[in-house]
C-alpha cells in the first residue's frame, strides 16, 4: 500500500479515482501487485472501469505480465463488452494476438447478452486473425461480420482486406477490394502495401491507376515496390512524376540504384537531393550513398559523404559505422577503415565481418585472422559472411593450413554448416596453392552439387597452373551450368591459349559466335577531383584521349628502358609478338593510370577500379610504373586489392 500513500488525496476524491491515478502511474509489477491488493481490500475487483484501465497498462509495461493479466481477467465476475474489447486490443498490441482470439471465442460462448460482441469487437477479432495468421478463424469471423451487417463500412472492409493479405490469401483480399464501390485512400494504401510485400506489382499497378487520389505513402509504396523487384526504370518513372517526395522517396530511389550497382546514378541522385534542398538526408540515405561510393571506388566522394554526416550531426550508429568501414575498405584506404572501426562505440557481427573482409581483400591475411580472434574473444558469434571473409583472406594470403583450420571450425566449434560459398573459398585456397587434385577431390566430396562459381574458381586455378587435364572437366561442367556466361568461355580460351592449343581456342570462339555470346569488355575507372572517369580499351570518348595515348606511349618507352618486357603470353590471339604488344598496351587499367599521371599531382596516390582480373602484363606494368614514376598505385580488380609501391605489389605476385 506504500504506492497509494504517496498519491495526493484531495478532499472528495473517491477510491475509484485514486485507484485509476495509481494505475496510470504504474510501470512495474510490484506496483500492480499493490494495486491488486487495494482492489481486493476495497471490493473494486468488480469494477470493470478500473480493470479496463489496469489490464492494458499491465500488458503494455511488459508482455511477460500476460499470465497475470489473464488470471485477473478470468477472475472478473461480470466482464462486459468494453472490458473484453480492452483486453483483446491489449493482447493484440503486445504481440499476443492468439490470446486475444481465444478471448473473442470465449466471449461468443457466453450466454449473457450483456457481453454480446459489438462492431468494434469484430474489428479487433479480424485484426487478431491477421496478426496471428489464422485464416480458418478469420473466415469464420468474416462470415459473422457479414451476417451481422458490420462489413458495410470502409474501416471493416480495409481490415478484412489486410487480414486476408496477412494470411497469404491475396485472391480473397483482391476480391474484397474489387467489390468496393469507392475505396478510400487508406484502403487503397493498405492494398498497395500488401501487393508490394508479396511482390504482386501487376495488381499494385492496377490499384495505383484506379486511385482517385494519392498521398506520399502511395508514391513511396510504389517506388519501393518496383525497386525491391529490381525494376529500377519503373521505380524512377514513379519517382519522377510523384506529386510529393520526402526523405523516404529519395532514400528508396538511391538505395535501388546502389543495390543494382548503378553507383554513378545513385551518387548523381544524391547530388540532386542536396541541390533540391527540400529534405535532409538521414542515416538510411547515407548508408546507400556510402555503399555506392564503395562500389564505384570513389574515395573522394566517400570522404565528402563522411564529412556531411559529421557536419549535419547524423549519429553514427552500428549500421552507418559499418557502412563507413566497408566504404573506406572498398575504396582502398584501410587505414581510415580501421580507424573508423576502432572508434565505434559498439560492434556487432556485421561490423567485424566488414573489417575482416576488407583486410582480407587488401592482402592483410594475418591481420584479418588476428581481428577474427579478437572478435571471438569479445564473445561475438561469427556468421556465414564472417567465414567467407576469413577464408578469402587465407586464399589471398596463401594460408592453406589456417584456411583448413577455419573451415573445420565452422561446424566443430561454431555450429555452422559450410555452404557452397565456403566450399568455393576452400577450392580457391587449394587451387591458388597449386593443390589442384585436392581441390577437385573436395568438390567431389561436397554434400551438394557444385555451382558455376565453384567450377569457375577451379578453372581459374587450372589456368594459373596450366593444368589442362583437370580444367577440361571444369569447362564441361561450367558450359552445362552457364551456357550463356561469357566468363566461362573467356577463361577456357585463355587456358588453351597459354597451352598453345589454338584449335581449342578456335572451338571456344566458334561456340561463342554460334551462341551469340558477347565478351564483357574490361573497364577501369579512376576518380579525379570527385569525378569518376571510366576507360574501356579502344574507347575514344574521353576528351583527353589523344594526350592519354601519348602519355601511355611515353610510359611504355620509359618502362622498357627500366627493364620492362611485355608478357605477351597474356594475349589469347595467335598474333605476332609485335601485334601482341600493341594489344596489351591499351588495356583499360593502363589508360586509367596514364590519365591519372596526366591529371593528378606528382607523388600523389593513384587509385583504379577494374571490373575483371588484372592480367599478368598489366600487373607487371604497374609495378614498373610505381617505381619509375615514384607513385603509389592501388588497383582493385574483381577479387582483391593490389598496392603497388616502389616496384612491388602487396599480393606478392600471388593472385
Amino acid at each position: 500500500m506504500q504506492a497509494l500513500k504517496r498519491i495526493p488525496q484531495p478532499l472528495g476524491q473517491s477510491l475509484e479515482q485514486r485507484a485509476l491515478i495509481l494505475v496510470q502511474r504504474s510501470t512495474k509489477l510490484n506496483h500492480f501487485l499493490q494495486i491488486h491488493a487495494l482492489l481486493i481490500k476495497t471490493s473494486l475487483t468488480c469494477n470493470n472501469h478500473v480493470l479496463a484501465k489496469l489490464l492494458p497498462q499491465l500488458l503494455s509495461s511488459s508482455s511477460a505480465n500476460l499470465p497475470y493479466a489473464r488470471s485477473l481477467f478470468d477472475e472478473t465476475p461480470s466482464p462486459d463488452t468494453f472490458l473484453y474489447n480492452c483486453m483483446i486490443m491489449s493482447c493484440s498490441k503486445s504481440h499476443h494476438s492468439e490470446v486475444g482470439l481465444s478471448l473473442f471465442l470465449n466471449m461468443r460462448l457466453r450466454k449473457n447478452s450483456v457481453v454480446a460482441a459489438d462492431g468494434f469487437t469484430y474489428f479487433l477479432a479480424v485484426q487478431a486473425c491477421g496478426k496471428s495468421g489464422d485464416l480458418r478463424v478469420g473466415r469464420i469471423v468474416h462470415a459473422e461480420v457479414s451476417k451481422l451487417g458490420f462489413d458495410s463500412g470502409l474501416i471493416v472492409a480495409t481490415v478484412l482486406i489486410e487480414m486476408y493479405a496477412k494470411c497469404d490469401d491475396m485472391e480473397s483480399s483482391k476480391r474484397l477490394f474489387d467489390a468496393l464501390a469507392e475505396p478510400d485512400l487508406v484502403c487503397c494504401n493498405v492494398m498497395l502495401a500488401w501487393c508490394v510485400r508479396v511482390r504482386e506489382m501487376k495488381i499494385a499497378r492496377e490499384v495505383f491507376e484506379k486511385m482517385p487520389e494519392r498521398d506520399l505513402v502511395t508514391w513511396n509504396t510504389m517506388i519501393h515496390g518496383y525497386a525491391s523487384l529490381g525494376d529500377i526504370a519503373a521505380a524512377k518513372m514513379i519517382f519522377d512524376v510523384a506529386a510529393e517526395r520526402d526523405v523516404v522517396s529519395w532514400s528508396s530511389m538511391i538505395a535501388a540504384y546502389a543495390k543494382s550497382r548503378q553507383s554513378n546514378e545513385a551518387l548523381k541522385l544524391f547530388h540532386e537531393m542536396q541541390l533540391a534542398n527540400v529534405v535532409v538526408p538521414d542515416r538510411i540515405t547515407m548508408v546507400s550513398v556510402l555503399s555506392a561510393c564503395g562500389d564505384a571506388g570513389a574515395l573522394g566522394m566517400g570522404k565528402m559523404a563522411h564529412e556531411f554526416i559529421v557536419r549535419n550531426k547524423i549519429g553514427i550508429d552500428l549500421k552507418l559505422g559499418t557502412a563507413l568501414v566497408d566504404m573506406y575498405a572498398r575504396c582502398g584506404d584501410m587505414d581510415i577503415s580501421m580507424r573508423v572501426f576502432n572508434e565505434m562505440n559498439s560492434r556487432d557481427v556485421f561490423a567485424w565481418s566488414a573489417i575482416i573482409m576488407g583486410l582480407g581483400s587488401h592482402g592483410f591475411a594475418e591481420v584479418a585472422l588476428h581481428y577474427f580472434s579478437k572478435m571471438i574473444e569479445e564473445g561475438i558469434k561469427p556468421n556465414d559472411i564472417t567465414f567467407i571473409g576469413v577464408l578469402s583472406a587465407c586464399s589471398h594470403g596463401g594460408l592453406v593450413d589456417e584456411g583448413r583450420a577455419c573451415f573445420r571450425s565452422m561446424a566443430e566449434v561454431h555450429g555452422l554448416s559450410p555452404k557452397v560459398e565456403h566450399y568455393g573459398c576452400m577450392v580457391d585456397i587449394l587451387g591458388r596453392a597449386g593443390r589442384l587434385q585436392e581441390a577437385m577431390d573436395l568438390i567431389r566430396a561436397m554434400p551438394f552439387e557444385a555451382d558455376a562459381v565453384v567450377w569457375r574458381t577451379l578453372l581459374g586455378a587450372c589456368r594459373m597452373h596450366k593444368n589442362v587435364e583437370l580444367a577440361e572437366e571444369a569447362i564441361a561442367n561450367l558450359l552445362k551450368l552457364e551456357p550463356l556466361s561469357d566468363g566461362s568461355y573467356v577463361l577456357s580460351s585463355n587456358l588453351y591459349s597459354l597451352a598453345k592449343k589454338w584449335n581449342k581456342v578456335s572451338d571456344i570462339r566458334r561456340m561463342m559466335k554460334n551462341g551469340k555470346i558477347q565478351k564483357v569488355p574490361g573497364s577501369s575507372s579512376i576518380e579525379v577531383n570527385n569525378t569518376v572517369y571510366e576507360f574501356v580499351a579502344g574507347d575514344r570518348s574521353n576528351p583527353k584521349f589523344t594526350d592519354i595515348c601519348k602519355m601511355l606511349d611515353e610510359v611504355i618507352d620509359r618502362l622498357k628502358i627500366a627493364g620492362y618486357k611485355p608478357v605477351t603470353a597474356a594475349v589469347v590471339q595467335d598474333f605476332s609478338e609485335h601485334e601482341k604488344e600493341n594489344a596489351l598496351a591499351y588495356h583499360s587499367e593502363k589508360l586509367a593510370i596514364a590519365f591519372g599521371l596526366l591529371t593528378t599531382a606528382p607523388g600523389s596516390t593513384i587509385r583504379v577500379i577494374k571490373n575483371l582480373r588484372v592480367c599478368e602484363d598489366c600487373h607487371l606494368t604497374v609495378k614498373f610504373i610505381s617505381k619509375v614514376y615514384c607513385r603509389n598505385i592501388i588497383v582493385r580488380d574483381r577479387t582483391r586489392f593490389h598496392h603497388f609501391v616502389e616496384g612491388s605489389c602487396s599480393c606478392k605476385d600471388y593472385w
